[in-house]
């Protein structure tokens, strides 16, 4: 897809400050494994204590059903999720086969651990590959925790660079299934919270909660999210490569 100068500068200086969060967690030594950190949501140390501190808010303790990245640091919120009884909605990776319902009632409790795990998932959660699969199986989900390699006290955020967790939170919304006001809490170790702005585009979700090993930030006036899926700005890549995309877009609910 053709893109203008500024949309690439603003590309490029997304990738920069990337890279430079991801250079300085393996410099001051608080990443953890999978290696290397450049290219992922990046684990980190503390990632358990930010769960439980995430757990403390209202919003945890209010919901019933969170949905959870599935990448590594965001492995102890989604354990905890099973834990507490909540519901647990994962996306498959690349949201190639959809998302992933996990229901801790019909999980023997030995093995949540295991079941919070990608591969986990995928043997203990139900696959819900279609549309009609997802609106017969899930309600409104009430939280959404994301991974992210930097972010600010603003709410902007920065993924891996993919697009696929905008993506999953547009074809939610397309679905009625994530209501405009649903808090979005992120869990982050403090080296990758900054205070410079954030470039951001259209299709950019910020988030409503940064949660650290330390403390807690509760993000004021964020800017509006996306209303759903930006068409104009979608690649024709992800189309090819999400049979769930392509059914929303064809309109076969």
């Amino acid at each position: 897809m053709w893109r203008n100068s500024g949309e690439n500068d603003i590309k490029r200086s997304k990738e920069a400050l990337r890279s430079k969060i991801w250079r300085l967690m393996v410099e001051k030594g608080v990443a953890r494994p999978p290696f290397p950190v450049y290219g992922r949501i990046p684990n980190f140390k503390g990632a358990e204590k930010a769960a439980e501190t995430l757990a403390k808010t209202l919003e945890w303790r209010r919901a019933l059903i969170v949905k959870v990245n599935p990448d590594s640091p965001q492995a102890p919120v989604r354990l905890r999720a099973l834990e507490e009884g909540k519901t647990l909605v994962m996306p498959t990776p690349r949201i190639r086969e959809g998302f992933l319902l996990l229901d801790p009632k019909r999980i023997p409790g030995n093995l949540y651990r295991q079941a919070s795990t990608i591969r986990g998932a995928f043997e203990y959660g139900v696959k819900l590959r279609t549309l009609g699969e997802i609106l017969r199986a899930l309600d409104p989900i009430d939280l959404i925790v994301e991974g992210s390699v930097v972010v600010n006290p603003l709410g902007e955020r920065l993924g891996k660079g993919e697009g696929y967790g905008e993506l999953e939170y547009a074809i939610l919304v397309e679905l009625n299934l994530i209501e405009p006001s649903v808090a979005i809490a992120t869990t982050v170790h403090d080296i990758q919270v900054v205070e410079e702005r954030i470039p951001q585009e259209p299709h950019d979700v910020p988030v409503d909660y940064i949660v650290t090993p330390t403390r807690t930030i509760k993000v004021e006036g964020r800017r509006e999210r996306p209303p759903g899926i930006l068409r104009d700005s979608l690649e024709s890549r992800k189309l090819r490569e999400i049979p769930l995309l392509r059914e929303l877009l064809e309109g076969r609910v």
